[in-house]
């Protein structure tokens, strides 16, 4: 007997929207395809979430909003929908037309890597990010050992790459004007082998 190659359902936009609200999980929605999101390892979790508090503290009183794991971002050009660890925000934050939940215009996303997604996170969702004209800075976290990558916008199509391994490092974040240390972001992080 042979077997068909059972088709992809394609989804519009509304389709995944209606979906995702009543959904015990994330989903990303990549032109038309709803694809489960996994689920994270400690290290990601507590990485992500020592960023997360680390900006808390450093842009208390600035004209900023941070959203940490759960925040859909919405990126037109390419027909995304996304959840990403630590999106930083210009006050007034932007909305999709007709959502209060889908957010379109981060200045700053970092990415915890793991296994399965780094290839993804530096290559096609960098990509996309780009598309997006608030946006200015990526960092890209590693969770299996202290290093980091960051990409600055200097100019229209002009990316600066940086990367950082040393806990004593200082790490100047450009788009919004504040340092903090890998030894701060890799605080209470037990590096495992890969």
């Amino acid at each position: 007997m042979i077997m068909q190659a059972q088709e992809k359902k394609i989804y519009t936009p509304e389709e995944y929207l209606d979906l995702e609200v009543d959904a015990d999980t994330r989903h990303e929605y990549i032109n038309g395809e709803i694809i489960p999101m996994t689920g994270g390892t400690p290290n990601h979790n507590e990485i992500a979430g020592n960023f997360y508090i680390l900006l808390k503290s450093k842009l208390k009183g600035k004209a900023y909003r941070i959203f940490y794991i759960d925040q859909r971002l919405w990126i037109p050009d390419f027909g995304i929908y996304t959840y990403l660890d630590v999106m930083v925000v210009a006050k007034p934050i932007e909305l999709q037309a007709g959502r209060n939940d889908t957010i379109v215009n981060p200045v700053l996303i970092a990415e915890v890597l793991s296994k399965s997604t780094k290839n993804y996170d530096r290559d096609e969702k960098f990509s996309a990010y780009r598309s997006i004209p608030s946006f200015q800075e990526y960092l890209l976290i590693d969770q299996y050992t202290a290093h980091v990558e960051q990409y600055s916008k200097t100019d229209e199509n002009k990316w600066i790459f940086s990367e950082y391994n040393a806990m004593e490092i200082e790490l100047q974040l450009e788009s919004i004007a504040c340092t903090f240390t890998l030894e701060n972001l890799y605080s209470d992080i037990e590096f495992e082998s890969v």
